[in-house]
Parts: structure tokens; C-alpha cells; sequence
């Protein structure tokens, strides 16, 4: 996630990390997700997603983000290989 995010240029980082702020504080329209994503939720920023999930305890676990086109063929395809 913090690669992703050092890659994007200056306005889209700071939009990103303007949402994930307003995540944190639960100030920002979320949808859980489907299937074989189910228990995951995703965040939109402009045009990117990131898909995040909440741990046991709470915590905010910002799993996986990419633009908006391609990130859920890319998460669904590489899910068991990001969870190991």
C-alpha cells in the first residue's frame, strides 16, 4: 500500500491520504463487498479504490489499491497469494 501510494503523483497522494484520514475518523462512504470478496470493503478516491478490512480488534486494515479499472480483477485474481 505505501509503495502504491509513493508511486502516485503529488494531488492524487494527497487525496489518498486525505480519505484514509476521514476512514480512520469513519467519515467517508464506504460498500462492503461481494463474493468471493466478501468481508472486504472498499473506499473510493477519485479514481482509485482501495479495499480494506476490519482486524478482530478494530483496526483498520488497508489491504490493497490500485485504479479503480483493474483493482478488483487484480485483488480477486492475486487474493490468495496477498493473504500469505
Amino acid at each position: 500500500m505505501l509503495a502504491f501510494q509513493r508511486a502516485l503523483a503529488p494531488e492524487p497522494r494527497r487525496a489518498l491520504k486525505a480519505a484514509l484520514l476521514a476512514l480512520a475518523r469513519g467519515q467517508v462512504d464506504i460498500r462492503a463487498l461481494e463474493d468471493e470478496l466478501a468481508g472486504f470493503y472498499r473506499l473510493r478516491v477519485g479514481a482509485f479504490r482501495v479495499v480494506f478490512f476490519y482486524a478482530p480488534d478494530g483496526t483498520i486494515v488497508c489491504f490493497h489499491a490500485e485504479r479503480r479499472a483493474v483493482v478488483y480483477d487484480l485483488l480477486a485474481a492475486n487474493l490468495a497469494e496477498l493473504l500469505s
